[in-house]
């Protein structure tokens, strides 16, 4: 490896990984894969999103393993979404010629071929005459896994302990007993179609012919716009909402409903840094925000969806340390995501560790009641009025918090530096009883009436008189400090205080002078806000949609246009969002972002309705 004198990534090294923005998505609800602008799939875990990875050099370039298909000569590329779809198109241009991979997963209903979860790439010379190499390197169990591999009947096998993988090619292959490759040129009008599928059992090795890989495009691409069909935006930014609709509904986990945060494990927040953590998870915050922006937009089925995942898996009527929510929970419904790191892997531009699982399960937040009822208040009022089950659920949940809300936790930000008293989460316990007694007296349900209004009048006395500091003029991290957080720009959006509130107003300017930088918002500051971990991070993007939107409510309507326009030049080629933006304007974190396309669609929705 090698290293420079400071013992970072020399420029060798540093030339075997594209940024993390060069990359677009394809998935078919049950896992995803990240395709590279340079024809790579660098990221596929299959069959599900939380299984061992297959392909993983955007965390290893030497031990990660990898599905490369391009042009073998010197070439431009450029990569885009089929329209309206999640088919990804990258296209090669070459001095000789001009050709394009189609990238599809199909999306499929029936349980049998659902298991089989083919990858087609289909090679199109669309211009002139080019050739091409394809190399399909499986390192299978997060690289650590030995293989073999089978050739024969036109097909290879590759075989580990805990998977076996067949390609199918219509041009010849061959082994060299790890990996399979082939070189093939195409004239205009030709084409090659590489399909790779899980085989078991049940499901064994189908080739894939142009005529069939043709028909699965078409099948796809029809799948695709006819869900986006149902959206009921109509704004000023209608491409870049329904790009991150689509991007929300790729992280949708079919069988249960369940939605990730995001498809990838341990892109770094800091290159070089310790902040790579695993979000292929459901976070109980993050999915419930994602059924307000599917909501708004008129996806209900989502909305049922998710709702049906916290009630079959008993996700109100927890019993652990923490109460009955856990913040996140597996895409099957289990609870427990132990954490481990693989040693073996280098990590992203060297940026160690390398984590699978998440220890942050085990966390107290309290913000997520107020994320899941707030939820299950919408839809109950756009969706579906929620069963009398569901009721008995959130009444439970809300005389847990009416008896636990005063205390310390690691807050939204999922801290390792102990338990505080964060003023989010006391806005978020308010929202919980507030959205609890809209849904009683709406519906008139019992419940316990006097208790909630109490509780939650006695959250908003503390918030106001404890979370407000004179010394700085603004609403603060942590009861009785003066460190600002950037969460509370939730504020106002919860209508816990009106956004032309003169506290609020105070407020906005503060966090605008302190952590804003160009219409990009830290979260917190960790020099001021210690939170355990080495290092600093970039700001982050749901932050910074959460920022234009307070601007629009208070009636800032010029600088959110301008912060959001701002916004949205951060987006990658394909429109998608990391977690976070670099110093320099490169995306950091996992890729791409549940919190950050869900906030993107609030803050497009709002501001649009105010400019009229």
């Amino acid at each position: 490896m090698a290293q420079n004198g400071n013992g970072g990534f020399g420029e060798l090294s540093r030339a075997r990984y594209l940024p993390i923005s060069e990359h677009g998505l394809i998935g078919d609800l049950r896992t995803a894969a990240l395709v590279a602008t340079d024809g790579t799939i660098d990221w596929y875990c299959c069959p599900r999103f939380d299984a061992p990875s297959i392909f993983a050099s955007v965390l290893d370039a030497d031990r990660g393993g990898s599905f490369e298909l391009s042009a073998d000569v010197p070439s431009r590329t450029r990569q885009f979404y089929f329209p309206d779809t999640n088919v990804l198109i990258t296209r090669f241009f070459a001095a000789d010629g001009v050709a394009e991979i189609q990238d599809v997963m199909p999306v499929v209903d029936e349980s049998r071929e659902a298991d089989r979860h083919r990858l087609i790439r289909r090679v199109i010379c669309v211009r002139g005459v080019l050739p091409f190499r394809a190399k399909v390197a499986p390192r299978f169990g997060y690289g650590a896994d030995p293989h073999t591999v089978e050739l024969r009947d036109g097909h290879a096998v590759f075989h580990s302990a805990g998977l076996s993988v067949a390609l199918t090619a219509t041009v010849p292959v061959e082994t060299d007993g790890v990996d399979v490759s082939a070189r093939f040129k195409l004239l205009e009008g030709e084409s090659a179609v590489f399909a790779l599928d899980r085989v078991s059992a049940d499901v064994g090795p189908r080739a894939c012919p142009a005529w069939e890989a043709q028909q699965q495009f078409e099948a796809t691409v029809r799948f695709w716009r006819r869900w986006l069909h149902q959206s009921q935006y109509h704004g000023r930014w209608r491409e870049m909402v329904h790009r991150s609709a689509l991007v929300l509904k790729l992280l949708t986990y079919a069988p249960t409903g369940a939605i990730v945060a995001a498809p990838t494990t341990s892109l770094p927040e800091q290159v070089g840094g310790e902040r790579n953590w695993d979000y292929r998870y459901v976070w109980v915050r993050d999915a419930a925000f994602c059924i307000y922006a599917m909501l708004r937009l008129g996806f209900t089925s989502e909305a049922e969806a998710f709702m049906g995942f916290i009630s079959e898996h008993g996700i109100m009527r927890g019993t652990g340390d923490t109460g009955p929510l856990q913040i996140m929970y597996g895409i099957d419904g289990r609870r427990e995501l132990p954490e481990r790191e693989l040693s073996h892997l280098e990590g992203h531009l060297g940026s160690a560790p390398v984590r699978v699982g998440n220890a942050a399960t085990g966390q107290l937040q309290l913000d997520i009641y107020g994320a899941l009822i707030d939820s299950v208040y919408l839809y109950d009022k756009w969706g579906q009025p929620i069963s009398s089950g569901h009721w008995d659920e959130v009444g439970g949940v809300v005389d847990w918090l009416c008896d636990h809300w005063d205390q310390p936790d690691e807050g939204v930000w999922e801290t390792r530096a102990g338990r505080r008293d964060f003023v989010y989460s006391r806005l978020m316990c308010w929202v919980a009883l507030e959205r609890a007694i809209r849904i009683a007296n709406r519906r008139g349900l019992p419940a316990d009436l006097l208790r909630w209004r109490r509780t939650r009048d006695t959250i908003y006395r503390q918030i106001m008189d404890r979370g407000w500091s004179t010394e700085r003029g603004a609403f603060v991290q942590g009861l009785d400090d003066e460190v600002l957080d950037a969460s509370l720009l939730m504020m106002p959006m919860a209508k816990f205080v009106s956004p032309t509130d003169p506290k609020w107003l105070s407020t906005l300017d503060v966090l605008t002078s302190d952590l804003v930088s160009d219409s990009l918002v830290y979260r917190y500051d960790p020099a001021a806000s210690p939170d355990g971990l080495q290092g600093s991070e970039g700001t982050f993007s749901i932050c910074s949609f959460w920022y234009v939107e307070a601007l629009a409510r208070a009636g800032r309507l010029e600088e959110a246009r301008l912060a959001f326009e701002k916004m949205l030049t951060y987006a990658n080629h394909v429109g998608l969002f990391a977690e976070e933006i670099g110093r320099t304007g490169e995306q950091l974190g996992n890729f791409p972002q549940a919190f950050t396309h869900l906030s993107l669609i609030s803050a497009a929705f709002n501001l649009d309705r105010a400019l009229g």
